[in-house]
């Protein structure tokens, strides 16, 4: 199913002089992959603890473009710089749901979102992750299906964090709605994702 990820090339066009430059100057791929985590450890944290103003949630659509930046940037530095390990592979999956967890958190705090659906949310969206890299484990590739994948749940984070922070307010049944729907396409995810690489697989075979 279609996501925001089949972009990437294009976005990894974009980005490959500036590897290139960081490449040149020494920087390593799990550099910017523990780099990339941390801060949205803290930024996830800091919007969590300090709710208020509600503009300080501008920081979040701004920083996911920037991560998503990063990510990027790790894996075109180790595909295409011979920066390839194994503690780069656990990180690169590792982090991501770490920092998915943290960044997505504030929001659990946020009225008229209910604290245990954005929670499910989370939960979901690091199932979602699991029933990727298990594809690996079968003899399948990494899969990436849609419809709700790393990519379009920043997006869609992104973009409520950018409404509610320039003062649009949220109505309750929009609160009531947003988790529940996420819910269900991340639901939908990992089905994509476990079927995708059973087929994937039994046309190897």
């Amino acid at each position: 199913m279609p996501s925001i990820y089949s972009l990437k090339p294009k976005f990894q066009g974009i980005l490959r002089p500036i590897v290139r430059r960081l490449a040149r100057g020494g920087v390593r791929a799990n550099h910017v992959t523990a780099l990339a985590c941390a801060l949205s450890v803290g930024l996830g944290l800091l919007l969590t603890v300090k709710r208020e103003p509600r503009e300080l949630l501008l920081a979040l659509p701004v920083f996911l473009f920037v991560r998503m930046a990063m990510n990027a940037i790790d894996g075109m530095l180790a595909r295409e710089f011979g920066q390839k390990t194994d503690l780069g592979a656990y990180l690169n999956e590792m982090t991501d749901v770490v920092s998915d967890g943290f960044l997505y958190l504030p929001f659990a705090f946020l009225a008229p979102f209910e604290p245990l659906w954005i929670g499910a949310v989370i939960w979901l969206a690091a199932i979602s992750e699991m029933a990727g890299t298990v594809a690996v484990m079968t003899g399948a590739s990494r899969r990436y299906d849609g419809p709700m994948g790393k990519s379009d749940r920043a997006f869609v984070f992104g973009a409520m964090a950018l409404w509610m922070g320039l003062g649009g307010g949220v109505a309750a049944w929009v609160g009531w709605l947003f988790p529940r729907l996420l819910a269900l396409l991340l639901a939908a995810t990992i089905l994509n994702r476990v079927r995708g690489g059973l087929v994937e697989k039994s046309t190897k075979s």
